[in-house]
């Protein structure tokens, strides 16, 4: 029977080819996980995302899948899966796997059928158009995610493209063919019934698309709300998946959602919609972007920051469960953000206080416990990401944009940042593995590791620790109403969390300066049970200052 357990998990998200090496040659790998599930433990985790795992040619590092069975073989088996998912389950741990079914890789058995066969049976399975003027140019305008057209003309064909959202070697599926959602139903059951506790589901907002394939303002935002951005069967095809499989399962999914508002998210996520039990939504990681552009950076508001999550926190109040995040695989890393500083252990504790106690489920993504930070690479040689190199090609191509979009500004903002192996300890790469790793370690890890972070009591792990331990006891921290305080403080972030006759109160300054505020005199210093400050001064927040109180209401 279906339960809402996800509502109270602290959720730890996995890249795997760069969380720990078990047999050193370089790449992060299942034995490795198997590995560190005792610091999972003693975390406080209690569910693991792992991102792709499966078979790939890896050209988006496993979000283009070729076998949706099996292992990717340097990652390991089948069987080594079994063993992981076991000994996750035995130490009170539950998995949540990537579901990527958007797209295929091109080398994906269905795909190469096509390429072989010109009636292929599985033909219907992709989307594939006849191209304009006898197949010179593509079917449309539409332009992709990665920039550029989201049409490739298939090799053994003069006049026919398939369609990729985003690399070429990721054909979009197309799911208004029964077939193919036959095929998503029997991955799902295959892993379910392996133990998987859920997915997370890569971009399903794309899903469906609309059928007229006509001609859009050719820009990505134009383009993908009107033509492939929450389409005309979305919510058919969801619906069908959750009556016909998830909703026979003790799991939960989680669906990324690009482009999605609130509206949008109560409709993907309601309670009453049984399509989704959450999605991520990005605004509050856009903060400092223009039109959620990343390469477009802008200066940090605080006023903007909390208007945005006062606005996700009490619309989706009675409709729908929120997603917490402020790190993942394809976003900057949080230390340094969101006016923050490399290297100041008080802000980055703040940073954690703030998001984590919010209402909705909380992730944390591998190595933001320690502060690892970006990548520093020093050209764009380092970087591996296909979107990097890809937008980097266009950018080339494209004057205005090389005038806009600088070489440090590409290497700043690229995904690979996220991705840098996790730094264990002060040894050769970092305690990743033995030998050179697929993406350059950072070059602080002597600095910024586990073995660090444990020796240190004062530590960032140890302050993340200690607030997954009291989320966890405290049901106000899971129940409570989200309320706002101090809106108009452009220093501070303030609100409550109201449950029956109880209150917790979350204060933070986000700003490296001292600042005085009247409103902390009336707070008793008796009720404050958590800061990263080890004194206080009586009306004052020191430099990105955070404090939690909890009371009696009467």
């Amino acid at each position: 029977m279906k339960t809402n357990w996800y509502k109270e998990a602290i959720i730890y998200q996995i890249y795997p080819r760069s969380f720990k090496d078990g047999n050193n040659d370089g790449l992060g790998d299942i034995p490795g996980i198997i590995e560190k599930i005792p610091y999972l433990k003693d975390l406080g985790v209690t569910c693991v995302w792992l991102s792709p795992i499966y078979d790939s040619p890896q050209e988006d590092n496993g979000y283009d899948i070729s076998n949706y069975k099996d292992i990717y073989p340097p990652f390991g088996t089948l069987e080594d899966f079994k063993v992981m998912i076991k000994k996750m389950h035995e130490a009170g741990i539950k998995l949540i796997m990537d579901l990527v079914v958007n797209h295929t890789s091109t080398e994906h058995a269905w795909f190469q059928d096509v390429l072989k066969n010109k009636d292929s049976q599985y033909k219907d399975y992709y989307i594939i158009k006849k191209g304009r003027k006898n197949g010179k140019k593509p079917p449309n305008n539409w332009q992709g995610f990665f920039s550029g057209s989201v049409w490739e003309k298939l090799p053994n064909s003069d006049d026919e493209y398939y369609m990729h959202l985003f690399a070429k070697g990721q054909a979009d599926l197309n799911w208004d063919n029964p077939k193919v959602r036959e095929e998503v139903k029997d991955i799902l059951r295959f892993w379910f019934d392996l133990g998987v506790d859920g997915f997370r589901c890569d971009v399903i907002n794309l899903i469906s698309k609309k059928s007229d394939f006509k001609n859009r303002f050719p820009t990505l935002v134009l383009t993908g709300k009107d033509a492939f951005i929450n389409g005309p069967n979305l919510h058919k095809y969801l619906k069908e998946l959750n009556d016909d499989v998830i909703s026979k399962y003790d799991v939960f999914t989680v669906g990324e959602g690009p482009m999605t508002s609130l509206e949008d998210v109560k409709q993907l996520a309601g309670f009453d919609r049984h399509e989704l039990d959450m999605v991520f939504n990005f605004n509050h990681v856009d903060v400092d972007d223009f039109f959620g552009v990343k390469y477009l950076g802008r200066k940090f508001s605080l006023r903007r920051f909390k208007k945005i999550y006062k606005k996700w926190q009490l619309g989706l109040k009675g409709h729908s469960w929120n997603t917490l995040f402020i790190e993942n695989h394809d976003q900057r890393r949080s230390v340094g953000r969101f006016n923050t500083k490399e290297g100041n252990l008080e802000s980055a504790k703040m940073l954690a206080l703030t998001y984590l106690y919010m209402s909705g489920t909380p992730f944390i993504y591998q190595g933001q416990e320690i502060g690892m930070r970006q990548g520093h690479f020093k050209s764009l040689d380092e970087i591996v990401d296909v979107e990097s190199h890809m937008i980097q090609r266009i950018r080339n191509k494209v004057f205005p944009i090389k005038l806009i979009l600088s070489k440090k500004r590409m290497i700043e903002y690229s995904r690979d940042n996220a991705r840098t192996p996790m730094e264990w300890d002060d040894s050769e790469y970092a305690g990743f593995s033995k030998v050179e790793p697929w993406l350059r370690v950072n070059s602080d890890y002597k600095e910024v590791n586990v073995k660090n972070n444990l020796a240190d009591q004062n530590s960032l792990y140890h302050f993340y620790q200690q607030l997954i331990k009291i989320r966890k006891q405290e049901e106000t921290l899971n129940k409570g109403e989200y309320v706002p305080l101090y809106m108009n403080d452009s220093k501070v972030f303030a609100y409550k969390r109201v449950y029956q006759n109880e209150e917790f109160i979350i204060v933070s300054n986000f700003f490296d300066k001292q600042i005085k505020r009247k409103f902390l005199s009336s707070l008793d210093d008796n009720d404050m049970i958590l800061s990263n400050y080890d004194s206080h001064i009586k009306g004052e927040l020191k430099p990105y200052e955070c404090r939690l109180y909890k009371r009696k209401i009467i």
